[in-house]
């Protein structure tokens, strides 16, 4: 008999992706399993997806792109409800308060909204971010980064069109340690916290946003 995969429903994904089986006969896995496990995720609110013969790698692909889809589609609807968030590290050295919007109280009141409240403000906490998106970062920084970038590839003798994305290059870098939305979420580093932020906007069905974070450290 064929050892089944463990059935994993505390993982934050809160997406589920199988590789293995082309229809529900499949020879690998029995019906009776992937109705178990249909069961058991639509009892936790989770949603499922089973893409027949497709690899892992293109199914999640194909999750990061629906939840962006999901996401500009309600990105233009107002978000004027939400929670305050606070998080206090382990050793009490670090705290945030986060203003996290969405657009009804309903959802608001939601466990996985205040899940992932906490898991932005845990993230916060530990990647210590300075804007919350790349429109934030003023002017005045930017230029004064790209002059740095510059002037380490000054020397380098290459033409200007390839400094030029040499910069562009590092400008990304910069963004990604230091602008929330393009940082790599540190419970999952294949997944910005756009993409997380997204998955929960695709799962909830209403805008979300982040209004604002204060990150205290001693």
């Amino acid at each position: 008999m064929t050892k089944l995969p463990r059935l994993d429903f505390e993982t934050p994904a809160n997406y589920f992706v199988f590789l293995h089986g082309t229809t529900w006969e499949s020879k690998h896995y029995p019906e009776s399993y992937w109705r178990i496990l249909v069961e058991k995720a639509d009892a936790k609110g989770i949603t499922v997806y089973l893409p027949w013969g497709n690899t892992i790698e293109k199914a999640r692909a194909e999750l990061r792109k629906r939840g962006a889809a999901m996401a500009a589609k309600k990105g233009a609807r107002e978000a004027g409800d939400g929670i305050v968030s606070s998080y206090i590290h382990a050793n009490e050295k670090i705290g945030v308060l986060l203003k996290l919007y969405t657009e009804t109280d309903f959802v608001a009141r939601t466990k996985e909204f205040h899940e992932l409240a906490h898991d932005l403000s845990l993230h916060i906490a530990a990647a210590a971010p300075q804007y919350i998106s790349k429109e934030d970062i003023p002017e005045s920084v930017q230029e004064a980064e790209r002059k740095i970038y510059r002037e380490q590839v000054a020397d380098s003798g290459k033409p200007e069109d390839i400094i030029e994305k040499i910069i562009e290059g590092k400008m990304d870098k910069f963004a990604a340690e230091s602008v929330l939305m393009e940082q790599s979420f540190v419970k999952n580093p294949d997944q910005t916290i756009r993409e997380f932020i997204e998955s929960y906007i695709a799962k909830l069905g209403e805008n979300i946003q982040v209004g604002d974070f204060v990150r205290y450290e001693i």
